[in-house]
């Protein structure tokens, strides 16, 4: 069985890999997902730039409860995370949503085109839930 740091450096050279064939600009930001055992966590970068745009994230409150959070850099500094409610249901379909509200909010800054940034992970479970979510928003990859 590999160590936890052997995992995590393998994950960050195939995302060095990813990486080195895909860039972000304004019109079609990169949009960069990662993930641990609980969180899910989504950014829209302008590379060109190096600014996040749009960022979200599911944070875990109780076992069944989710708050759903999604902020924007062209906000009010203090605005920060909006509170999206709470949605109940595994966690592949919390980042489903997740992708779903981030299209939304993605189509009122005038984004409708992006690159997808797996960060090294299979593009299954949680990943591609995010990915799906952001198509059904409207958003093309």
């Amino acid at each position: 069985m590999k160590s936890p740091e052997a995992k995590r450096q393998h994950r960050l050279s195939r995302h060095k890999r990813v990486r080195a064939k895909i860039q972000g600009s304004s019109k079609r930001p990169r949009v960069a997902v990662f993930k641990s055992n609980k969180h899910v966590f989504v950014q829209f970068i302008d590379d060109t730039t190096g600014k996040t745009i749009l960022s979200s994230k599911i944070v875990s409150a109780t076992k069944n409860k989710t708050n759903l959070g999604v902020g924007s850099r062209s906000a009010s500094p203090k605005a920060g995370a909006d509170k999206i409610g709470n949605s109940v249901g595994t966690k592949t379909d919390k980042a489903g949503s997740v992708g779903e509200m981030l299209a939304e909010k993605a189509k009122e800054l005038g984004i409708s085109e992006v690159v997808f940034d797996r960060g090294g992970f299979k593009f299954h479970g949680r990943i591609k839930a995010v990915a799906d979510g952001l198509k059904k928003g409207g958003i093309k990859m």
